[in-house]
Formats: C-alpha cells, structure tokens, sequence
C-alpha cells in the first residue's frame, strides 16, 4: 500500500452551514497547510462522508464517495493519516494524504510550457490545416 498519495475533494460550489464560501476558502489555502478530516456519520446523503476543512477550520468539501469508506476506515481503526492541502481543481481540490507517522510532501509541480510550445508539440510533424479567407 502507498505510503502518500493525493486524493480529489469536491463539493467546492455547495455552501456551508456557516455560509462561508468553500471555493474562496480553497483559494486562500496553500500548498503545504494542514488541513483536518471529519467523519460525518450523520451526513443524511452519505453516512461514509468525510469532510475536509482547511487550517482555518473552513470545510472546503469531501472525499469522494468511492474513498471516503476508504480513508473513513481507517480514521476509525486508529490509523494515524496527515493531510496537507496540495492545489486548488476544477472540482474543488487536492489533498495530499500520509499514513502511520508519515508527513505528507507535495509532488513537484508539472513544468510549465508556453502556449506556442503547446501548439508546437501537438502539431508537430503534423501539415497545419487553415481555414479558407
């Protein structure tokens, strides 16, 4: 089993109880930051929820239902897991998760290739099509 690994929170467009803003939330959160994991056995659309909250204490969204039994599990079972927040998506965001004693550390970011370069490398070798005038 992998000692780290990142997993997806979503959510990140329902408001919270408190009416704070889960999206702006995700936007204020950095690389790095703690965030926590809630059991919600309560949660009347899934009584396997896990809910993540940043350092501030501001629910950012959940789990996905196909890890939350998972990870809520092992948060149950007494298994010691660390989790960092790793970037805002397009669903919400990333996490980054460590098991027993592990600090979780962040992938290195994906190197950053200009819009032209793009366009070079998805054509390349490949006879441009241009629309007629």
């Amino acid at each position: 089993m992998p000692q780290q690994l990142s997993l997806a929170v979503v959510g990140a467009d329902h408001p919270n109880r408190d009416k704070s803003n889960r999206r702006f939330e995700i936007l204020l959160s950095a690389p790095g930051e703690p965030v926590d994991l809630k059991l919600e056995p309560k949660n009347p659309a899934d009584p396997n929820a896990v809910a993540v909250f940043s350092s501030r204490g501001i629910q950012i969204g959940y789990l996905t239902a196909e890890r939350a039994p998972w990870i809520g599990g092992m948060i149950r079972t007494g298994r010691e897991i660390s989790a960092v927040f790793q970037q805002g998506a397009v669903t919400g965001a990333v996490i980054r998760v460590a098991f027993d004693g592990v600090s979780p550390t962040l992938p290195a970011p994906p190197a950053k290739t200009s819009a032209a370069q793009k366009w070079v490398d998805e054509f390349d070798g490949v006879d441009p099509v241009y629309p007629d005038d």
